[in-house]
């Protein structure tokens, strides 16, 4: 029986589309559910710093005098408290992969004055 079986997964596999990507050349599409990584339209950011005071990681940091705001990859838990925070809206989750890294850097964003 088992003969049979490994018989029909083969011919299945012959007609089908493969599983499996050439995985640096192609991507799978990112599913409606994954978080990805925190995006701030700065056009609209008036850096109040409710973002940092919901973040549970610790991760956002919010600097009034500098027009600064910055994220740190890393320690971000995608919880999304942040943009749920925001009262201006200007917080967003973009759903795609982030590349992989190999040093811990933290995303500095100018906020111009309006």
């Amino acid at each position: 029986m088992a003969i049979l079986h490994l018989g029909s997964m083969t011919l299945r596999s012959m007609a089908t589309k493969p599983e499996t990507l050439l995985y640096p050349f192609e991507t799978k599409p990112a599913p409606h559910y994954l978080k990805g990584s925190v995006i701030n339209a700065t056009e609209d950011c008036i850096l109040c710093g409710i973002c940092e005071k919901k973040c549970p990681a610790d991760a956002i940091v919010v600097s009034k005098e500098e027009r600064n705001w910055s994220i740190d990859r890393f320690r971000c838990v995608q919880c999304g408290a942040c943009i749920d925070a925001c009262p201006k809206n200007c917080l967003s989750m973009d759903p795609a992969y982030c590349p992989p890294a190999t040093q811990k850097t933290v995303d500095n964003i100018e906020v111009e004055k309006r």
